[in-house]
């Protein structure tokens, strides 16, 4: 009966202990979940929720909660677990890293593009980066791949399928022309020279492309990235000119021909291969073709008069020039943000924008910009309908129906860039509007 007794003791103080330990785990689960569903809460009455660009999408029936993806992510808040599962929690500050895609243990993760509510035009790509037209080939932000990491992946994964597809070296003045000379062109470039194909890159401005076109001070690279013929950058934070300044060394070092100033204005089939047309007359017949120009190479303009005044500009470059000034900037995503903030110490800054809250920015430039506007150094309005810009004023219609003017002496325009529809169409190329498609960005190891 002793005997008998003790072990009941045991068993039930097992089973109560493990008791505890469960209702405690249980407990903290429930409340990390419910942290999340706050904050899938605040977020979607943010807009933060409704995905805009490449976002993951988790298959909750092969989701295992190991964390890892949540881990892998270098966004804060992008994931998170509910109720066992991985789900998307800022949707929309998702800037397509894809590490969750490669740290998920059951492969629960696909990496989409568009959404069924919010379509996403892109040109048709194959899973070798091949277009519709055999011989033309799409690697980078023009394929929907716009961080720097990514589109460096994709310039080798097309070049390298380059490679496999041409059948005669030589058999043209080139074996391939390379269009953009920005992070998926030069690595393409790179990789060419490695295969040994004879290969030259047109660049319509000049060498880094959109990079080009950053601030000075801008950060454009948080994650180490494998150049071939070059090696690993690992730097954590690399500037506009460390990164150009690293394009440059490695393109000297493997002297590839890189031609800036050379836009390219038509490509058509010629024999066994194309003839690739630049803005200043001259022809480059080559076997294969790739298009690595970026979306934003052509600047969504605000299509009202005036815009094409000499103090309207898309680009900021030297902002520590700019002093005293009364300035406009349109657009409050990350490039309009970032652009205001460089600014508005040294002069007065007006943020006109149409939706409130900075849907599309990262959450610490939102919060800069909040802490800006609370501060008193910076001026955001949603309430104008712009109807001209002229020498020293905007003019606009506010909500309530009245002409206002608005003084200023610069304005700069960030609100995106437009697919070069018109030309893809001219060449041929398809276009397709994604919603939701998986889309090809990394091979797992």
């Amino acid at each position: 009966m002793g005997l008998l007794l003790e072990q009941i003791l045991i068993y039930g103080s097992v089973f109560l202990v493990t008791a505890i330990i469960i209702f405690f785990y249980l407990r903290s689960v429930k409340r990390k979940s419910d942290k999340v569903k706050g904050k899938i809460k605040i977020a979607r009455q943010a807009g933060l929720f409704e995905p805009v660009s490449l976002h993951p999408v988790v298959d909750i029936n092969d989701c295992i909660q190991t964390g890892a993806c949540i881990s892998a992510c270098p966004e804060t808040d992008i994931l998170g677990i509910v109720d066992g599962k991985a789900t998307t929690i800022n949707a929309s500050q998702c800037i397509g890293h894809g590490a969750c895609f490669l740290a998920c243990p059951t492969e629960a993760i696909t990496l989409c593009i568009g959404t069924e509510k919010r379509g996403v035009d892109l040109p048709h790509v194959s899973e070798t980066f091949e277009t519709n037209i055999n011989g033309i080939f799409i690697a980078g932000e023009l394929g929907g791949m716009g961080l720097i990491k990514n589109a460096v992946e994709q310039g080798k994964q097309a070049c390298e399928n380059i490679v496999k597809s041409i059948k005669n070296k030589g058999i043209n003045e080139y074996d391939l022309v390379i269009v953009g000379a920005g992070p998926a062109g030069i690595s393409a470039a790179l990789t060419a020279k490695k295969k040994g194909l004879k290969a030259i890159v047109l660049e319509q401005d000049t060498l880094g492309g959109t990079v080009a076109t950053f601030p000075r001070q801008k950060i454009v690279m948080t994650s180490s990235v494998d150049l071939p013929l070059y090696g690993k950058v690992k730097l954590s934070e690399t500037s506009k000119a460390e990164l150009l300044g690293i394009w440059n060394d490695a393109i000297e070092k493997n002297n590839l021909t890189i031609l800036e100033n050379s836009k390219v204005e038509t490509i058509g089939k010629v024999g066994t291969g194309f003839a690739v047309t630049t803005s200043k007359g001259s022809e480059y017949v080559s076997t294969t073709v790739l298009l690595a120009t970026g979306r934003r190479g052509t600047p969504r303009k605000l299509k009202v008069p005036g815009e094409l005044l000499e103090k309207v500009a898309y680009r900021l470059l030297e902002p520590e020039n700019i002093v005293n000034k009364k300035i406009i900037i349109f657009g409050n995503g990350d490039s309009g943000i970032e652009s205001a903030l460089m600014l508005c110490d040294n002069n007065e800054v007006t943020m006109v924008y149409r939706t409130e809250g900075f849907p599309k920015s990262k959450p610490n430039n939102r919060e800069k910009a909040l802490r800006a506007m609370s501060d008193g150094k910076l001026t955001g309005r949603s309430d104008i309908i712009i109807r001209e810009i002229k020498d020293n004023m905007l003019v606009f219609d506010s909500k309530d129906g009245n002409t206002v003017e608005l003084m200023n002496d610069l304005v700069f325009v960030f609100i995106g860039g437009e697919l070069p529809t018109q030309f893809l169409k001219k060449i041929g190329i398809d276009i397709t509007t994604k919603y939701g498609d998986a889309m090809l960005t990394h091979k797992r190891k």
